[in-house]
């Protein structure tokens, strides 16, 4: 009787992970950049740290503060409300309103903020009184214009409605983006074109509208600094006001940069979840955060 031979087990395999020099040498010239930023700014005595400390909590700057946030919060109200009546409208099958719409976002993207911004401070210059009533029947009241346009609603006019040109265009790529079989599927069961809107588009559009409106809102937080020049007194004309007197232009202007940072991580983290709320089932995994990138990070 012949034996059989036993099957001879194969050797493990010896995984070799692959090296990445590259990486770790860009990693050690982007750490020594840093130290060495690092080391520059805390022993240079000219950037005046013990006064940056003084003036980051006193109540003017934090008065400043709170009106940059109570203004970048207004305009962009004004603006996502626009920009998705725009964006509506923008697609409407009526050449008259889609017309209408194209124009204001052409009107509005195609002059500078800051130009929008002095005209609506200036605006009583060509409108003293502002009347309320029908067009073209009887008018109810006037109001001054001077006393109703103040600079901070000046400011907030022309943020919010420049805003609402780009995000009218935001919207309106959230919506083209959601298949049209979704729109066909709810008007054949009687659902009618601003309900189908409201309950099956937007809600599918919100995955690709929430990222570049939570850009918008940073962009916003910063560009609400060139109200400035009508004297609205938010955070960066507040520090202008205080360096103005003591002289002490460097402090002051990191006060207001580390005041923005830290506001704008605020802003960029709640932008994280949202796109992790609305983007649920719409892909695999998620994006990585910075977080996973370096404890991912090896050799």
């Amino acid at each position: 009787m012949t034996q059989v031979a036993e099957p001879v087990k194969p050797d493990e395999i010896q995984a070799i992970p692959v090296r990445h020099p590259g990486r770790w040498l860009a990693a050690g010239l982007i750490v020594l950049f840093l130290a060495a930023v690092a080391k520059s700014m805390a022993t240079n005595s000219r950037f005046q740290w013990s006064v940056v400390g003084d003036y980051f909590f006193t109540s003017r700057v934090l008065r400043g503060l709170l009106l940059t946030l109570e203004l970048t919060a207004t305009s962009m109200a004004i603006g996502i409300a626009l920009g998705v009546l725009l964006a509506v409208m923008r697609l409407s099958p009526n050449p008259l309103v889609s017309g209408a719409s194209w124009l204001y976002i052409w009107f509005f993207r195609g002059t500078p903020v800051l130009v929008q911004i002095l005209f609506w401070f200036n605006i009583a210059a060509l409108y003293p009184r502002i009347g309320i009533g029908l067009p073209f029947g009887p008018t109810v009241a006037h109001l001054n214009a001077t006393s109703l346009i103040t600079p901070f609603v000046a400011g907030m006019l022309a943020l919010g409605l420049n805003e609402g040109a780009y995000m009218a265009e935001i919207v309106r790529a959230g919506i083209i983006s959601v298949d049209e079989g979704q729109t066909e599927a709810a008007q054949a069961l009687g659902m009618s074109r601003l309900l189908t809107m409201r309950r099956i588009v937007l809600p599918q559009a919100m995955r690709v509208i929430i990222p570049p409106t939570g850009n918008e809102t940073i962009s916003m937080l910063k560009t609400t600094s060139l109200v400035s020049v009508i004297a609205v007194t938010e955070l960066t004309y507040t520090v202008q006001l205080i360096y103005s007197v003591n002289y002490e232009t460097i402090p002051l202007l990191i006060v207001a940069s580390i005041w923005y940072l830290i506001v704008t991580t605020v802003l960029s983290v709640g932008q994280h979840f949202l796109e992790q709320h609305f983007g649920r089932g719409a892909s695999r995994s998620l994006p990585a955060t910075m977080r996973r990138n370096l404890l991912s990070f090896h050799g």
